[in-house]
């Protein structure tokens, strides 16, 4: 090991990525699988949400987050966020990395779930849950048809369903109705799904209601898990990427927001408070 190596790993964590709160489901799931790794948690919650801005935008306001995270010693970012993996991945990994450092690396959520969903469906008719952007950005069905070209994807945008979560009306009554409404929505468009992709990192705070609605026959998948299982995999494979982050058990949290409202919200996704640094983008 080379003393730059040596250097980067006395503080080299993850670095997990996104423009709000939904992130954190996938970084509890990351954390279970993988506790002895030092992860920085960043939310741009003062910028959220990215779902309804432009590809131009997501994508300047992706590479800024994950430059700062480079900045702060990290060695591999897992975007942790339909959004930015579907509008700004892309660009970054083939534009940006070799002119930053070409021996980081930049992971999305969206290729993890695409991969295993074969194993999945057995109907071969997939139904995606999302934000408007990641429908618009037609990420998910042009993945699955790469490697699965007899998949039939329909999609459902759920503008609600983020405000709902973020303002801690999920459990509520209230909530059942715009649940149920998207539900028949994308039933309707294909009577033959039997596997719902939530493709949204805040939507399993909403699973419970989902399943409520829906046929015993339909699975739901929930990217956390399958994004640590890709995570997992993908250190092992690749063991000077492994070698290069630190391995201490920490998590820091920064936050573009208010720390006290990134403490507020952020108690919805995770068990018991979280103290967050905040954190000016350039």
């Amino acid at each position: 090991m080379n003393p730059k190596e040596v250097t980067a790993k006395k503080n080299s964590p993850i670095g997990i990525f996104d423009s709000g709160y939904g992130g954190l489901t996938i970084l509890n799931e990351i954390k279970k699988q993988l506790p002895e790794y030092d992860y920085i948690y960043l939310g741009d919650n003062a910028r959220t949400p990215y779902g309804t801005r432009s590809f131009d935008v997501v994508y300047k306001y992706t590479l800024q987050c994950v430059t700062k995270l480079f900045e702060m010693g990290c060695q591999l970012v897992i975007l942790a966020c339909n959004t930015a993996s579907a509008k700004a991945l892309r660009s970054i990994q083939q534009r940006d990395l070799p002119l930053i450092d070409p021996n980081r690396r930049v992971l999305g959520v969206i290729r993890p779930t695409v991969e295993v969903i074969n194993t999945i469906t057995k109907s071969g008719h997939v139904g995606l849950l999302a934000t408007a952007g990641t429908v618009q950005s037609e990420s998910y069905p042009l993945e699955i048809k790469k490697l699965y070209p007899e998949i039939k994807v329909s999609s459902e945008a759920c503008p609600l369903w983020v405000p709902l979560i973020e303002n801690n009306e999920h459990n509520g009554d209230g909530a059942d109705f715009f649940v149920k409404k998207h539900l028949q929505n994308i039933l309707f468009a294909d009577s033959q799904i039997d596997t719902l992709i939530l493709g949204c990192t805040h939507y399993p705070l909403l699973i419970d209601k989902i399943k409520r609605y829906l046929p015993q026959n339909i699975q739901v998948v929930s990217q956390g898990e399958l994004v640590a299982n890709s995570l997992a995999n993908y250190l092992k494979r690749h063991t000077e990427m492994a070698d290069k982050c630190s391995k201490n058990g920490t998590i820091n949290y920064f936050t573009t927001e208010s720390v006290e409202k990134f403490a507020s919200s952020a108690s919805i996704f995770m068990n018991g408070n979280i103290e967050a640094i905040h954190l000016e983008l350039d």
